[in-house]
């Protein structure tokens, strides 16, 4: 037991690392699929109930209801009301920063500046994320009825897509572990 205490105390530094090419994974990878119909489509309800983004899309809310393609799934009416809305320009920029904050968070293992503003920009991506936990009605199980009364709906039960806001507080804690160990090598060096 010893041993694993030891080693696991003498390599944080590789644990951290390890933590950066977490967030590469998934901002590369969550970031990529938005250039694909399905995942655009997919984050108009985030997008579209945010106070901090909703202008970012030529439609409003709750517009968006009536033209949902669930994944895997292409209507051409849909497609074009995304179009119109800007639903997939938006998506490829915000596919684009995404990676770009990854990258920025990574390249933090050998250029600590640089790994100091990935950090801080992944903590703040991943704050606004999570106010959608306030924001969007789609985060909760909502109350479709059914042959007796659902007894789980609404706040604290997370449906799907609040599941996947939910795991930002994990990338906003490692983006500031991140940028806390670059902050710190940047203080050493002055020394």
């Amino acid at each position: 037991m010893n041993k694993l205490i030891e080693f696991l105390a003498n390599s944080q530094s590789y644990f951290i690392n390890l933590a950066r090419i977490s967030i590469l994974v998934v901002m590369v990878w969550i970031g990529g699929l938005k250039a694909y119909q399905y995942e655009a489509d997919g984050i108009v309800p985030f997008v579209a109930n945010s106070p901090l983004m909703s202008f970012l899309y030529n439609k409003k809310t709750p517009e968006y209801n009536d033209y949902k393609n669930p994944e895997g799934k292409t209507v051409q009416k849909n497609i074009d009301w995304h179009k119109e809305n800007g639903t997939y320009i938006f998506a490829y920029g915000l596919g684009t920063v995404i990676i770009i904050i990854g990258l920025l968070t990574f390249i933090g293992i050998w250029h600590n500046k640089i790994g100091l503003l990935g950090g801080v920009l992944t903590f703040g991506m991943s704050l606004v994320t999570l106010t959608f936990l306030i924001t969007t009605p789609e985060v909760y199980v909502p109350n479709l009825g059914g042959d007796f009364p659902t007894p789980q709906y609404g706040f604290p039960y997370l449906s799907g897509a609040g599941r996947l806001v939910i795991k930002d507080v994990i990338m906003m804690a490692t983006g500031l572990i991140c940028a806390s160990d670059c902050a710190r090598k940047l203080l050493a060096q002055k020394k």
